[in-house]
């Protein structure tokens, strides 16, 4: 049954292996982003923007937590 059911899905085999990809490249960039360096790059370029004046005080510990609150969930999403 098994072989038959692959003869048939064979013409959308590489729509299904360009959906995997996609999936896969997703899943990477979601590490990536989560991944503590890139957390502690995000938290210094919002304490450059503060200290810059681009950002108030307000508003970079608002995007702090966001940055934070965000890896959190995702590291417990991961575990």
């Amino acid at each position: 049954m098994g072989l038959i059911k692959e003869l048939v899905l064979l013409p959308v085999a590489p729509v299904r292996f360009t959906a995997w990809i996609a999936e896969q490249v997703h899943e990477e960039t979601r590490r990536s982003q989560t991944s503590p360096g890139a957390v502690v790059q995000q938290l210094d370029a919002l304490e450059e923007a503060r200290e810059q004046g681009k950002l108030s005080p307000e508003e970079a510990e608002r995007r702090q937590g966001e940055v934070i609150e965000q890896a959190t969930q995702e590291g417990t999403q991961d575990g």
